[in-house]
């Protein structure tokens, strides 16, 4: 029998970074902003600018995923946490010229409310129920953050699954569409949280920066203040696809 002495295919290793998520919260005035979550319409409307010149079309998180599993390229995921009001307003427009969506992640357990959770405010207003049928109709894809914006970790079981599954369920009802994503108030999780949220049926949970958790439950994201501008936002994307590399091997040379 002839003995196949041809060299083998090399073996090489390929990192595919995570998808780059984009997390934003309030779009209004920055001026009194102690935590550094706020970005004026103008500076929104410049980063999107940016992105789309650089090949980058921001996108709901569904939609990323979805692309990236059939292999689509040249998506960011963009989301906007804790469902303020001015989202309507403010963000809709400057997304909409740019030909973007966004996925926003709301809180159904404070419809009309505000942001209570932040000692040192300003007080922001949330979006009622209507307004939360508004962004969904307007194509933007709404997501659960939890019903009242508490650290799950912290939860009893029984608290945690009225957060997880609970707010599931409320979403359902205001806009008639079960949700498929989940963010972690805080950005805040552990394998116990991820488990409450897979149990109770979402496809992906958002994080921040998840630690040793991976995969679809603790997706990492870039926070984005009023300050980010070209250079800022590239050091961002940079820092990102270090952060988050996955190897995988690929052969090169023809198949045997």
């Amino acid at each position: 029998m002839a003995v196949d002495t041809s060299p083998r295919p090399a073996r090489t290793l390929r990192f595919r970074s995570e998808a780059w998520i984009l997390t934003y919260h309030s779009v209004s005035d920055p001026a009194d902003d102690p935590y550094g979550i706020t970005v004026s319409a103008d500076r929104l409307d410049e980063q999107l600018t940016w992105l789309r010149r650089r090949g980058l079309t921001g996108v709901a998180i569904a939609t990323l995923l979805g692309a990236r599993t059939a292999g689509s390229r040249g998506l960011v995921g963009l989301t906007f946490d804790d469902g303020y009001a001015d989202f309507l307003d403010e963000a809709l427009p400057v997304l909409l010229a740019h030909g973007c969506t966004a996925t926003v992640f709301v809180l159904p357990g404070r419809p009309g409310g505000s942001n209570a959770w932040d000692p040192l405010g300003p007080r922001r207003p949330l979006l009622t129920e209507e307004g939360i049928r508004t962004v969904a109709a307007a194509g933007m894809e709404v997501g659960s953050h939890g019903m009242l914006h508490r650290n799950l970790t912290a939860l009893p079981d029984d608290e945690l699954r009225r957060e997880t599954q609970g707010s599931r369920d409320a979403l359902t009802r205001i806009v008639r569409q079960t949700p498929s994503g989940f963010c972690y108030p805080y950005g805040t999780v552990d394998r116990r949280v991820v488990e409450s949220v897979r149990a109770a049926g979402y496809a992906y949970g958002c994080a921040l920066a998840p630690g040793a958790l991976s995969g679809p439950f603790a997706l990492p994201r870039t926070h984005v203040s009023h300050a980010d501008r070209g250079a800022r936002l590239r050091a961002k994307e940079v820092r990102h696809r270090l952060l988050h590399r996955s190897a995988g091997t690929a052969a090169q040379g023809d198949a045997r």
